[in-house]
């Protein structure tokens, strides 16, 4: 194949950066909810879920999770990248035979701050020996356009969530399907490491034993020690997990194929169980529900929502 002209290759650029522009209009996301006291890091536990307000209190008994992180790392194949905060918030509905079940909120489990990638697109994907691609890299020398976030999004309800492996250690705690939003102009808006068909599948373990603590509160979240409510706290842990496969990147830019390929080639993807490993640095785990459920028979789920929305300040 013949060299790629500086022409083609500005060409090539300018369709990719209009793409990217087009691709980047969005919708806005509706702000959380404040709420009050105790009820405050659960900004968004589903509790008018139809499974969470039909949980009876017998059988099935309903609880909000939240987890969160200030930072951590994430490593795919031979990349790596330092996260920024995650908020992880579910709902989860204890079944009287010792399963449970997990509900995600509407907007999806999970919320991560958008990442850099060491190096942009040109560490990402050059030197290649694709000549399209090389072209493509001689054009991003000292470019703007090479600036490149990685974001971890939800792509499925969380499940298999044990409540016992949240107070212990190397005992998965949850199974959270995710995938990995690559944003650049170049890439255009549908540039992914994993798929909701084909998603990496997290199950953090705590690798250091959490600090426990114990509080009571009204419905409404004001602290009482003879309140109805309970809040369960696990904090300062890190979590880990490094049994997590990935798969390659699919969608990338105009010429998918090609992008693709490059993509894969320099970050070693599609990538095997045990080559890979995220770290949650200094969890902050939450978990809270009705004192007394059985006392709240067979109206728990619905008071749990309305305690919850007594909240909203």
């Amino acid at each position: 194949m013949p060299p790629i002209s500086a022409r083609t290759r500005l060409a090539t650029v300018s369709a990719l950066t209009a793409l990217g522009a087009f691709a980047s209009l969005g919708t806005a996301t509706a702000a959380e909810p404040t709420l009050n006291g105790e009820w405050a890091p659960f900004t968004r536990c589903p509790v008018d879920a139809p499974a969470m307000l039909a949980a009876d209190g017998f059988d099935r008994t309903p609880q909000c999770v939240v987890s969160t992180s200030a930072g951590g790392s994430i490593k795919l194949g031979d990349t790596t990248v330092t996260t920024g905060r995650t908020n992880l918030q579910i709902g989860v509905v204890q079944n009287a035979d010792g399963t449970s079940s997990v509900v995600a909120p509407a907007s999806g489990a999970l919320v991560a701050e958008p990442a850099s990638v060491p190096g942009g697109l040109l560490g990402l994907m050059c030197p290649s020996a694709i000549p399209v691609i090389t072209g493509l890299c001689q054009s991003l020398e000292n470019s703007s356009l090479n600036k490149i976030t990685a974001t971890m999004e939800s792509v499925g309800a969380p499940y298999a969530f044990d409540q016992t492996a949240g107070v212990l250690t190397d005992m998965p705690i949850v199974a959270l399907p995710v995938r990995i939003h690559l944003e650049n102009p170049l890439l255009g808006d549908r540039c992914y490491i994993g798929t909701a068909a084909n998603p990496i599948v997290l199950r953090p373990e705590n690798r250091t034993y959490p600090e426990f603590g114990m509080t009571f509160f009204q419905g409404d979240g004001t602290v009482d020690a003879a309140g109805e409510m309970s809040r369960v706290n696990l904090t300062g842990a890190t979590q880990n997990d490094s049994t997590f496969a990935v798969p390659g990147a699919t969608g990338c830019g105009l010429n998918v194929g090609l992008i693709n390929a490059a993509v894969n080639a320099k970050t070693g993807l599609p990538s095997a169980s045990g080559n890979n490993s995220l770290t949650l640095d200094n969890t902050q785990t939450h978990l809270t529900g009705l004192n007394a459920p059985g006392t709240a028979v067979p109206r728990a789920g619905e008071i749990l929502a309305e305690n919850w929305h007594s909240a909203v300040e």
